[in-house]
């Protein structure tokens, strides 16, 4: 593709940290914070982030030599499709499609989910039931309207999304520095009590869930294409990203266990919320973290948008899906048409309810870590393959950090398999996985076909006119 047609470099420093960041701090931080707490303990959770965030460390590494080595819209695609070759980048490809496409579904029904903490109204005008969850004219409005504003955002272009992104990530940081602020000047140390859990497996059920809430830090290498800055700052940045989050993590969980005591925090619906409304001794700052929830859905929905519309582009530009998936917008330098598609499924998802979303969320993990896993071999296999190949940011330890990444990623791997506590479930989780595979099979034959033709009539037009 003339250069020209490609995407237009406009993210700077801020940019980059607002999307990456973003995309990891989503609605968990303000519905599930009670649970880890309860379940890990105030310094239990603390640990079992911060272990998380140390395996997902290893794996960023990888990502950031890499990403700047080769940044170009697709990440994965284009480092897999390098060091291993078609079928194998295929494969990691497809499976963080999954991740990508079925997050941004996600939030299409956690808009309205959220708002329904404020605006229980919403609930009106039932419609139908879909597996058990009631699907609402107006759940399904908001998700709708939202789909529509994000996939407009996003056609329009890269720095027309990283002005909301950087907006929203403002307000969501406005909401957790109320939280902070709160729990510093009026918290009690004493409600963080107990420290750690008994039985002290209960940190590993938070560290199981620590890879996922991490998941978005790949973004980065997504739009790797459109960042206005040297090479080597994209892994940096990459990795201070990463740090951020955990750091949000570990910071608003000790925040609301000071902010309630046990027998509050049992009670509480969300217990972010309801821990700045007793520090602050009002509701009104519990209705700003819920705010700063919903922008935290906007924000990880956008981002992801961003990733899912740019690894279509690569895919489409590497004849495994169509081509048409590849056209960028003339005026914006967007993959529009990527866009409009993932727009279109993501309207499809209100109108199914909560349920069948929630069947494939355990499985955005497990997708999303078979492609740290390629990629993790992919750099091992370039580090060997071709050692002199420029790497503005080079990793010191590259076996230890590659052989530590692949580790890791297989020991998540494990825990979502079938002698886990935290298994996938059987037919709803993995049958998403496998309905997946199986469409991907599909455009991988069709490629493979497709390639063998051109093959073929290479041969057929060669100036020696005959059999290979």
């Amino acid at each position: 593709m003339a250069e020209k047609e490609r995407f237009a470099r406009v993210l700077k420093n801020r940019d980059v940290i607002a999307v990456s960041f973003g995309a990891m701090i989503g609605w968990s931080w303000v519905l599930l914070t009670g649970y880890w707490v309860q379940t890990a303990g105030s310094i239990g959770t603390a640990l079992a982030f911060v272990a998380g965030g140390i395996i997902m460390g290893f794996i960023g590494l990888t990502y950031s030599e890499l990403a700047a080595a080769m940044p170009k819209a697709g990440g994965e695609h284009v480092y897999t499709h390098r060091a291993l070759g078609s079928g194998w980048s295929f494969v990691c490809t497809w499976a963080l499609l999954f991740a990508y496409l079925v997050v941004c579904m996600f939030e299409t029904v956690a808009l309205p989910t959220a708002m329904e903490y404020l605006l229980p109204q919403i609930r009106a005008y039932p419609l139908w039931q879909f597996r058990g969850s009631d699907v609402n004219l107006g759940f399904v409005c908001i998700g709708v309207a939202g789909t529509l504003v994000m996939t407009i955002v996003n056609v329009r272009g890269i720095k027309t999304a990283a002005i909301l992104q950087s907006i929203v990530t403002g307000t969501i940081f406005i909401a957790g520095l109320l939280l902070i602020t709160g729990a510093v000047s009026f918290g009690d140390l004493g409600s963080a009590k107990p420290w750690f859990p008994t039985p002290a497996t209960g940190i590993l059920s938070v560290l199981i869930v620590v890879p996922a809430m991490l998941i978005g830090f790949d973004v980065i290498p997504q739009s790797a294409e459109e960042i206005d800055l040297p090479a080597n700052r994209i892994g940096k940045l990459l990795m201070l990203s990463v740090f951020i989050a955990v750091l949000w993590y570990v910071t608003i969980s000790f925040a609301v266990a000071v902010g309630l005591s046990p027998d509050q925090l049992s009670n509480a619906s969300v217990a972010t919320g309801d821990a700045a409304s007793a520090l602050w001794g009002g509701s009104w700052a519990g209705t700003a973290l819920i705010l700063g929830g919903i922008g935290g859905i906007v924000t990880s929905w956008n981002a992801f948008l961003i990733g899912c519309s740019r690894v279509l582009f690569a895919l489409a530009e590497s004849g495994m899906v169509p081509a048409v998936l590849g056209r960028l917008h003339p005026r914006y330098k967007t993959p529009y048409i990527a866009v409009i598609t993932i727009g279109i499924f993501s309207c499809l998802a209100p109108l199914l309810g909560r349920a069948v979303i929630l069947w494939m969320v355990n499985a955005i993990s497990f997708a999303a870590v078979v492609a740290y896993l390629f990629v993790a071999i992919a750099f091992l296999a370039l580090r060997r393959n071709e050692p002199d190949m420029p790497r503005p940011f080079t990793i010191r330890y590259p076996r230890l950090v590659g052989y530590g990444a692949v580790i890791m990623a297989l020991a998540l791997l494990s825990l979502y398999l079938p002698w886990s506590p935290s298994a996938l479930m059987w037919p709803y989780e993995w049958g998403s996985l496998l309905v997946w595979a199986g469409i991907g099979l599909i455009f991988f034959l069709r490629f493979r076909l497709k390639a063998n033709e051109t093959f073929e009539s290479d041969v057929a037009t060669s100036p020696t006119g005959s059999q290979p």
